[in-house]
């Protein structure tokens, strides 16, 4: 049962039209039927049926806001199995100039769903737990000082989140855990919002000039973090 179970799963991302939307869903937006089925070059009327595939098999969640109707992934869970199931594609040698600096772009730094992925999010990891805003001593807690500066930057902490604050995504460009919860998508949130970082229908963020200063509150140098991946 649970390999027919496992096959059944497997079958909805083989075609390539469902995993193109998927993959489009990555950037934790929600998006139109209209706007997947551009992104995966499909008629409208197709990327409905494939929408509808997608809902049953627990991977999408149709929204409804106003007149206007959304499809997003169903729960970060969901995107962290798109996630990794990507490294298959994204690790491949490059074909060409263009295919290898999107995938140096998004080694660098991505949108993991809602929550910041790469060397840039490995580097983020690292950084609040020398500072001492994320203690690491019985699993992930957000310290008092973590929640100060925080709160200095603008990021907005849950009070009563659906989801753990924080919890450990291994990387699987790093091969090293970045920080997933309610906390690095709210980081990731204020950033974009801020002008620190911008990110892209695929999934990289470029980091912006002002990020410098909220980044290394967060323990953060980007020249070296940088520097380090340019070597």
């Amino acid at each position: 049962m649970e390999t027919v179970a496992l096959a059944e799963v497997a079958a909805v991302l083989a075609d390539p039209s469902r995993a193109t939307m998927c993959l489009a869903l990555l950037d934790g937006r929600a998006w139109t039927v209209g706007e997947l089925a551009a992104a995966a070059r499909i008629a409208v009327s197709t990327a409905s049926e494939h929408v509808t595939r997608l809902a049953e098999a627990g991977f999408v969640a149709r929204v409804k806001q106003g007149r206007h109707a959304y499809v997003r992934l169903a729960n970060p869970r969901v995107a962290e199995l798109i996630e990794h199931l990507a490294q298959h594609a994204e690790l491949k040698r490059p074909s060409g100039l263009r295919t290898s600096l999107r995938v140096q772009r998004l080694s660098f730094a991505r949108s993991c769903y809602d929550h910041l992925a790469g060397t840039l999010g490995v580097a983020l990891r690292d950084g609040m737990v020398e500072r001492g805003l994320i203690d690491v001593s019985d699993g992930l807690a957000l310290t008092d000082a973590g929640r100060d500066v925080l709160a200095g930057l603008g990021v907005t902490v849950p009070d009563r989140p659906r989801r753990p604050l924080l919890r450990d995504c291994l990387d699987w460009t790093e091969r090293r855990e970045h920080l997933a919860g309610a906390v690095p998508a709210a980081v990731l949130e204020r950033a974009v919002e801020a002008g620190w970082l911008t990110r892209d229908q695929q999934r990289a963020v470029r980091v912006l000039p002002g990020a410098r200063g909220p980044f290394a509150a967060l323990g953060v140098d980007l020249a070296t973090v940088s520097a380090a991946e340019a070597s």
